[in-house]
């Protein structure tokens, strides 16, 4: 897998999680989900991509994206 791939995979992960927390744990985890699109949004217009950066340490091939 390349880093696009394993960089959208893991915010589908986070998106999903966040939700599942908000509706089993505390109503409060939709400030989680708000952070994560809004992470989203932000990396698509300046293509500065935390999650890409670690994944880049950890040894993932680099894709197109990122």
């Amino acid at each position: 897998m390349t880093l696009d791939r394993i960089v959208l995979a893991f915010a589908g992960f986070m998106t999903l999680l966040s939700v599942a927390l908000t509706v089993w744990v505390s109503p409060y985890f939709i400030w989680f989900t708000v952070f994560i699109g809004f992470n989203q949004i932000q990396s698509a217009f300046t293509g500065f991509c935390p999650a890409a950066i670690i994944f880049k340490k950890l040894g993932i091939q680099p894709g197109c994206a990122f």
